[in-house]
């Protein structure tokens, strides 16, 4: 495996050009990522004087869960990224569907960082609390059953927070499962609130995100999310729950 650190890969700043290139430039397969709980590759963007890479999910390397339909974790990746897009919050680095090493997969820009600056350490700092509160919107909203510690990133020399591994996610039943509880005293911004009002109406009859998330979920699911767009909408906070009823996900980091 040639030379590789989380801290210093590149990254694309513009977002159109981030998604054209992860569906077109070549990918270079690098291994496996053995912490995964499911097959996760990683992969070389393109030109090696780059040093852009991306995280390859293959539907292929889906263990079977009992209550998300087999093959389908990595739409629900795409369809995280899409929302968020929509949204214009920038929480979930860009995503694309394409055909990967491994066969047809999610692929996602690698976010360059210290894996020492997880959620863990980023909570016991007040700066990140604000940022924090928001990715615990998002996460209400899609209904994140798996938003680990490990899965927050800030990216390096900046202040911006990113969310990955995404897959469990948009069910119709009720799965939060997350380690993000211990900021209910910042409260969530109006402005969030408009954003998934919009949201709301875009994923109604003939919408304009509507479609495009029905070809990577089933139409019940892309209902059911419409509605918590509503619901989350009138939060004001990441809701206080007693300790013994918050669903934490495992292993918490």
């Amino acid at each position: 495996m040639e030379p590789f650190s989380a801290k210093q890969t590149g990254w694309i700043e513009d977002p159109d050009e981030a998604l054209l290139r992860l569906a077109t430039d070549d990918l270079h397969p690098l291994g496996w990522i053995t912490s995964a709980s499911n097959g996760t590759m990683l992969c070389r963007l393109g030109d090696p004087a780059d040093e852009l890479y991306a995280v390859h999910k293959p539907e292929v390397g889906e263990r079977p869960l009992w209550d998300f339909p087999d093959g389908t974790l990595h739409r629900r990746e795409v369809a995280t990224f899409l929302v968020s897009d929509f949204l214009g919050w920038d929480l979930v680095p860009p995503t694309v569907l394409r055909e990967g090493p491994e066969g047809p997969g999610s692929l996602q820009l690698f976010v360059p960082h210290d894996p020492a600056e997880h959620y863990f350490a980023l909570v016991e700092d007040a700066r990140w609390h604000v940022p924090l509160a928001r990715l615990a919107m998002f996460d209400f909203l899609t209904n994140n059953a798996d938003r680990k510690g490990g899965h927050v990133l800030r990216r390096r020399d900046t202040d911006h927070l990113y969310g990955i591994d995404n897959g469990l996610t948009f069910h119709v039943e009720e799965k939060i499962r997350t380690v993000v509880w211990d900021i209910a005293h910042i409260p969530f911004a109006v402005a969030w609130a408009d954003d998934l009002r919009r949201l709301q109406q875009a994923l109604g009859p003939g919408g304009p995100l509507r479609e495009a998330l029905c070809e990577l979920l089933a139409p019940v699911e892309v209902d059911v999310l419409a509605g918590r767009a509503e619901v989350v909408a009138g939060l004001d906070a990441v809701p206080v729950i007693d300790p013994e009823d918050r669903h934490y996900p495992w292993p918490p980091l």
